[in-house]
C-alpha cells in the first residue's frame, strides 16, 4: 500500500520539481556515447590504408598518402582513394605505392594513373579544353546572379521615386475623402 501511496505522491507532486538538471553521473552516460561515435567517424578515414600497403621509407609513405588523398575511388566517386575501403581503392593505393618505389615522380604517377583510369579518377580535374565549362561555370553563374541581383535592386529603387500625375493625385484625395 505504501508503494501505491508513493506513486500517488509523485504524480502530485508540482511540475517544477519533477523537472529537474541531469545528475553528472547521467550526463556522463549521455556524453559518452557522442564521444565514441565522433571517434569512430575520425578514425574511419585512418583504417582505410592497411598495414600491408604502408611503405617503409616515411618519406614516400609521406607523398603517397598526399597523392592518394588527389585520387578519387571508382567505386565510391565522392571519396578520396586514401578514405575509401572499396577494394579498387586498395588495388590503386598499391599500384600508386609501387610506382613511388620504382622511382616515379608525383607528376609521372598521376599522369599514369589518368591514362589508366581516366581524368575523372582526379578529385580536382585539371583546366583544359574537356574541363572549361566545368571550372568557368561557378565563376559565370556568379557573375549571372550579381548583374541579376543588381539589376532587380536597381528597379526596385527606380520604382519608389515615381510621382503620381495629377489624375492619380485627384483620384487618391477623392478616395481618401470617401474614407473619412
Amino acid at each position: 500500500m505504501v508503494e501505491g501511496a508513493a506513486a500517488v505522491a509523485t504524480f502530485t507532486r508540482p511540475l517544477h520539481r519533477l523537472r529537474r538538471s541531469p545528475s553528472p553521473a547521467s550526463r556522463g552516460r549521455i556524453r559518452a556515447p557522442i564521444a565514441l561515435l565522433f571517434f569512430a567517424m575520425l578514425g574511419g578515414a585512418a583504417l582505410a590504408v592497411t598495414p600491408d600497403e604502408i611503405l617503409k621509407d616515411p618519406a614516400l609513405e609521406a607523398r603517397a598518402r598526399a597523392l592518394s588523398e588527389e585520387l578519387r575511388c571508382m567505386v565510391c566517386q565522392n571519396q578520396s582513394i586514401d578514405d575509401s575501403d572499396a577494394r579498387l581503392a586498395h588495388d590503386i593505393r598499391v599500384l600508386l605505392r609501387e610506382r613511388l618505389a620504382a622511382g616515379d615522380s608525383d607528376g609521372e604517377v598521376i599522369d599514369y594513373l589518368v591514362a589508366r583510369y581516366g581524368e575523372f579518377i582526379l578529385l580536382k580535374p585539371r583546366f583544359n579544353w574537356h574541363t572549361a565549362v566545368l571550372w568557368a561555370a561557378p565563376p559565370a553563374v556568379l557573375v549571372l546572379g550579381g548583374l541579376l541581383a543588381f539589376g532587380l535592386f536597381r528597379r526596385a529603387r527606380a520604382g519608389d521615386s515615381v510621382a503620381l500625375s495629377a489624375d492619380e493625385k485627384a483620384r487618391v484625395e477623392e478616395l481618401m475623402a470617401r474614407r473619412e
